[in-house]
């Protein structure tokens, strides 16, 4: 019998910092530019992907520094992850904070960290970088949920 993984286990709060990393699923939605509607508070995603981006990967290329050299990214915290509208419905961090499982494709689950990928969740080969766009209200989309 195997033992019960550390997600069904610990809340967000009492994970390590090594098991809340691995939350990540590496769909990389997150880093989406967003547009929020003033008046509504609706969310509309973009396809238009922070510049620290790796669009191969889904990963961020400067992690680490990232609030360096991108001010407005956010840092996921166990007291924030459900104060954030803007996060995708698959997100690990949102789902487990909801008191949801992790789905099939998670990594952690399946084993393998392209899952993710194949599944058609990560925005992998469907952005561009916010260095070659535009006005944000051109790339608008709704595939992130």
């Amino acid at each position: 019998m195997s033992e019960t993984p550390f997600w069904k286990r610990k809340s967000l709060e009492e994970m390590s910092t090594e098991e809340w990393e691995s939350l990540c699923d590496g769909c990389a939605r997150c880093c989406l530019a967003k547009l929020e509607d003033e008046e509504t508070g609706e969310i509309a995603y973009t396809y238009v992907a922070c510049r620290l981006l790796d669009q191969g990967t889904c990963r961020c290329t400067r992690y680490a520094e990232r609030s360096r050299f991108v001010p407005d990214c956010i840092t996921l915290t166990p007291d924030n992850v459900d104060r954030l509208p803007w996060m995708p419905s698959t997100c690990a961090y949102r789902l487990l904070k909801e008191g949801k499982d992790l789905p099939d494709w998670h990594p952690l689950v399946a084993g393998d960290a392209q899952a993710v990928h194949w599944a058609g969740i990560s925005v992998r080969g469907r952005v561009i970088s916010e260095r070659d766009a535009g006005d944000l209200e051109d790339y608008i989309v709704t595939w992130p949920e």
